[in-house]
């Protein structure tokens, strides 16, 4: 396959204000395994492979690249050692840290990178622009759990730094697994990168939360002697999230609001939906506020955009991009369309369609417009013959008994494949699946079929889901590795600590058991009243004074303990402390390595 035409230009600025790479570029992990290796993807280095399109092979090349990079005096970035980028901004006493990558190990490789070159400094603050866990998960990387640096977030990030890593922690880990590839091998016939950047690292996970909050646009803040000026974009990448400017230094950030592909509206993993048309009203106003003040515009993913009138073209194409998406969508779905229907035919204006930065190597026009359509009027598409569908195998069933049983299904799996209809073909084979799991020419006929729809995939995410659906198939699931930890749990709050009981209370189970539980912390002198009533595990917060069951004074670190191991050792408990051991043997276990592609 001949390689895409080549545009210098990215490349270019790629490879920009270059410093030093991590030779090897392997870093591991503090488990003795591997958190990261850049030189797993030296293969890019070739021109092509007939198994991955140009451009995704072109886009991969570029988030392939590593090292440490000046982006203007004082800021520099270290690229390609994980999904995400680290900003480090020189300081009068050291160094701060942006968005410190998703693993301490990586995080830390990055920070001795740039002390290398840069000189050893201490690291005076960090950022997290918002809260994925790309953008966090290191932060133990470059600080000590007991740091007195400020940590500054946009408001709100706890809540759904937890609600997305905690709560549905399991089910996005899983799911992430496909969307990453993270267990398929490097190479043309597996992971060639993720769209926004080559793969998550593997390492150690954690969080310590923001002890200052941005609230507002225009919010100003002397950081160690550098000027801040925020803006605020809830609800655009992420449910919380924040650009800046460096006035001093002309440098704008825009976060992961503005990368060098098209993004998700939902992203494969799992998420809330994002707000397309706000997103592009807040790149419009950060043109408006920044651009005149801007040399350069650099991201949390990505390579930066050098001069003024650079900026406002990259940023005006993102910016049209996302409001076409959205306007278009709800265009067409008050004519009477469903998001199938308008993601099937949606073609970008040619001079966005044109722009590297706006293809789908991470998010999709197929799979945003769906996005878009599901945050307006949801998963019912208002036909009364999809209100009520069976379920995926009592579907295919049902299905392979029209047409035959599962042999004739099969038949017809290769069939429609064979004309090029891989989309049906894959339909056809999920039902033949399904319908008996233990098949294995059912199985090797979809996996073929995966192979097929990964390999022309331009999109990164896409390509990973089915190669990964295809390896599955083949060999069963591989085991799933959870970000979450228990320096995690140490930073979220009481609730959230709470939710996590709630969370995994087996409904059936629970619904004849009824008791109290009041909570006394005394490191922060909250009170909260516990009730399992009906199925439910409610909690609050509370000044009153509830005769409970069970009444348990301790601190935070002691709920930590005793959820953790069942102890009362270093808890002051009055009443039935067995009540404990009755809430706890009513938790469920969730499953990190639930099937997805076989019943």
């Amino acid at each position: 396959m001949t390689a895409a035409p080549v545009d210098r230009t990215d490349f270019d600025n790629a490879e920009r204000g270059f410093i030093a790479r991590l030779t090897p570029g392997l870093i591991p992990s503090k488990t003795g395994g591997v958190a990261y290796d850049a030189d797993s993807f030296d293969f890019l280095k070739a021109e092509g492979a007939d198994t991955v399109l140009p451009s995704l092979w072109r886009q991969s090349q570029l988030t392939a690249i590593h090292g440490l990079y000046e982006v203007c005096a004082g800021v520099y970035q270290v690229r390609g050692l994980d999904i995400s980028n680290m900003t480090l901004i020189e300081s009068d006493n050291g160094v701060i840290v942006i968005d410190p990558l998703v693993s301490s190990e990586t995080a830390a490789a990055a920070l001795g990178l740039y002390r290398a070159n840069r000189g050893d400094r201490a690291v005076t603050a960090v950022i997290y622009t918002h809260p994925h866990a790309d953008h966090f998960g290191g932060v133990l990387g470059v600080v000590d759990p007991d740091t007195t640096v400020p940590i500054i977030a946009p408001e709100h990030f706890m809540e759904h730094a937890i609600s997305e890593n905690v709560y549905a922690g399991t089910a996005m880990f899983r799911r992430g697994m496909y969307y990453s590839g993270a267990n398929l091998s490097r190479g043309p016939e597996g992971v060639v990168g993720m769209g926004l950047g080559p793969i998550a690292s593997g390492g150690e996970f954690g969080l310590l939360p923001p002890t200052l909050d941005i609230t507002e646009t225009g919010q100003e803040e002397v950081i160690d002697g550098v000027r801040f000026i925020f803006q605020m974009t809830p609800g655009t990448e992420a449910p919380a999230e924040m650009n800046f400017l460096l006035p001093d230094l002309n440098a704008l950030c825009m976060a992961e609001n503005a990368c060098h592909t098209l993004h998700n509206i939902l992203t494969l993993r799992g998420a809330q939906v994002r707000d397309s048309r706000m997103w592009s009203r807040y790149i419009a106003e950060a043109i408006e506020l920044f651009s005149e003040r801007a040399d350069v515009v650099f991201a949390s993913h990505h390579w930066p955009t050098w001069g003024k009138d650079k900026i406002v073209e990259f940023l005006t194409q993102q910016r049209d991009t996302y409001a076409y998406l959205h306007d278009q969508t709800v265009r067409r779905m008050n004519q009477g369309e469903i998001g199938s229907e308008i993601a099937e035919n949606f073609p970008l204006a040619p001079d966005l369609a044109a722009q590297w930065n706006n293809r789908g190597y991470y998010g999709s026009i197929s799979h945003d417009v769906k996005a878009i359509y599901q945050r307006y009027v949801g998963w019912y598409d208002a036909n009364p013959a999809h209100l009520w569908q069976h379920p995926p195998q009592a579907q295919a069933t049902r299905y392979v008994e029209l047409l035959g049983g599962v042999d004739a299904t099969v038949a017809k799996v290769r069939e429609f494949a064979d004309k090029g209809d891989l989309r049906f073909a894959a339909e056809l084979g999920s039902h033949a699946v399904f319908a008996d799991p233990s098949n294995a020419a059912a199985k090797e006929a979809l996996a073929s079929v995966f192979d097929r729809l990964g390999y022309g995939s331009e999109n990164a995410t896409w390509r990973n889901c089915f190669l990964t659906g295809a390896a599955e198939l083949r060999d069963g699931v591989s085991p799933t590795v959870l970000g979450a930890t228990s320096e995690m749990a140490k930073a979220m709050s009481i609730t959230q600590l709470f939710d996590t009981l709630s969370l995994n209370i087996v409904g059936e189970r629970a619904w004849s058991e009824k008791f109290s539980i009041s909570w006394h912390f005394t490191d922060s002198g909250e009170n909260y009243r516990m009730e399992l009533s009906h199925g439910a595990l409610i909690h609050y917060p509370t000044t009153r004074d509830h005769p409970s069951d069970l009444d348990v004074t301790l601190t935070k670190l002691g709920l930590l303990q005793l959820i953790g191991t069942g102890s009362f050792d270093n808890v002051q408990a009055g009443g039935d402390t067995t009540v404990w051991k009755r809430l706890t043997g009513l938790l469920d276990k969730s499953d990190p390595d639930f099937r997805i592609v076989t019943p």
